[in-house]
């Protein structure tokens, strides 16, 4: 077929560069964007006098109707048109004829692709950001129904102090709660419509942009035609924030994982978020969360791959760009699978409460204390750390937990110890006690969750 760009050709181009060329096999799913974003061009054509007004509205029924035959599964794409931008012109030229041939009039397919990107990514990020709404959701009542369910907190692996479930999970909330913020942040920057810049400088014609803009809602135009069609910034940064999602998803599928261990036993997954051994019939694998936890590495090698392409680029557009959209393409659709699955196998866990505080009473979680109850009686933090120091090792040699202790062994580290110590080292205590702003004691977490609460209600 006549290439669109064939009229400086002397010959046609061979079938492999054809095929190495076309991009149609991944932004075909720009169709929507596509067309909207034409339909919106052709308006401010004919309003602008530059295309006859009865053309500009012909266009637009056509370009709709093209829309509902896409959407029907009744257009078939060719290769041979080389991307989604020329075959919906080819198809359209097909179906009205010359007048199809002036909807191209002051628009390069470079401003045209970042037109589209833009747009497609505006509402991905849309849809990430709701799926996240979930999740965040699911967070607060598992926090709800936890807030006196004690368990160990870790630093390294190691049973370090008491908190609670309801504590832990309002972590990973602050987590996703910031990957929401980011999403936010990157569409501000995404939300800037480049048509008008041309292929780097623009055009001659009196085009409206602002009334293009406004058409497609975006917030204002790209003040910069050479930066406006060479600028994936806002692909890499969406590919940045979906890498942190990931890593968040990684980091609490890691520890589920964990948790749903034998040597851990403070969850068990549902049947449903579960699978089985082909040979061993007693098992039950956490295949969800490793799943999840193995694709954050292709949403990672996708930012770095973005990266690459975009590292060495002179302006303005170079087709090196068609590169970005597969890698983005895969970062969304990665994301969207491992977000529905993770927050219904989350939501369904079963959380084994005696465990989790068998696990909280062992590993001397309450020795920091200890500790302080000597520095409330006087003695400094660094001497009162060198003698609890010295009682655990003691408990270890002795196979005894710190509460354990008779008085007797207890005045042997220090004089000032009294029976009230008991009830100061309860692992209850040593929770409640710790009821400052961002702590682990209930009042705090209820804070905590009503501040969630209002983020929630805002952003919904």
């Amino acid at each position: 077929m006549a290439k669109a760009w064939g009229g400086r050709f002397e010959k046609q181009t061979d079938k492999a560069t054809d095929d190495f060329n076309s991009s149609i096999s991944f932004d075909c799913r720009l169709y929507k964007q596509d067309i909207l974003g034409s339909i919106a061009h052709a308006e401010m054509l004919g309003a602008q006098g530059i295309i006859p007004l009865e053309e500009s509205q012909l266009i637009k029924q056509t370009l709709l109707e093209i829309l509902a035959d896409i959407e029907a599964g009744k257009v078939e794409f060719e290769i041979d048109a080389e991307d989604i931008h020329m075959n919906i012109e080819k198809i359209l030229t097909c179906r009205i004829g010359d007048a199809g041939k002036r909807l191209h009039t002051g628009r390069s397919r470079n401003d045209q692709v970042a037109l589209d990107i833009r747009m497609y990514l505006l509402s991905e990020n849309q849809a990430i950001t709701s799926l996240l709404d979930s999740l965040l959701k699911t967070l607060v009542s598992i926090s709800k129904e936890h807030l006196t369910t004690i368990l160990p907190g870790y630093t390294h692996l190691q049973r370090a102090q008491p908190i609670t479930l309801a504590h832990h999970m309002m972590a990973y909330f602050q987590m996703f709660r910031r990957d929401v913020e980011r999403l936010s942040d990157c569409a501000k920057r995404t939300n800037f419509m480049p048509l008008g810049s041309g292929a780097l400088a623009g055009t001659t014609y009196p085009l409206d942009r602002e009334m293009v803009a406004s058409q497609l809602g975006f917030s204002a135009i790209t003040e910069n035609s050479l930066d406006a069609v060479s600028d994936r910034d806002f692909a890499l940064e969406l590919a940045f924030c979906l890498s942190t999602v990931m890593v968040h998803l990684s980091r609490m599928s890691e520890e589920l994982i964990l948790w749903s261990s034998s040597e851990f036993a403070f969850v068990e997954m549902d049947d449903a978020f579960s699978t089985g051994s082909s040979i061993m019939p007693q098992k039950k694998n956490p295949d969800v969360a490793e799943l999840v936890r193995g694709k954050s590495g292709r949403v990672f090698g996708d930012l770095m791959a973005l990266l690459t392409v975009m590292k060495g680029l002179p302006l303005a557009y170079n087709k090196d760009m068609q590169e970005d959209k597969e890698a983005i393409f895969d970062s969304i659709d990665t994301v969207k699978m491992c977000l529905p699955v993770f927050t219904e196998m989350l939501a369904t866990l079963k959380f084994k409460k005696d465990a989790m505080y068998r696990a909280a009473s062992g590993g001397f979680t309450n020795a920091t204390d200890v500790a302080d109850y000597l520095v409330k009686k006087g003695i400094p933090f660094r001497d009162s750390h060198e003698i609890i120091g010295k009682m655990v090792l003691y408990c270890i040699e002795h196979s005894k937990a710190i509460d354990e202790l008779t008085m007797a062994e207890f005045k042997a580290f220090s004089p000032l110890i009294g029976e009230d110590v008991y009830e100061e080292i309860s692992l209850e205590k040593c929770v409640s006690g710790r009821s400052l702003p961002g702590g682990p004691a209930a009042s705090s977490v209820l804070t905590q969750i009503a501040n969630a609460e209002n983020f929630l209600t805002k952003n919904s």
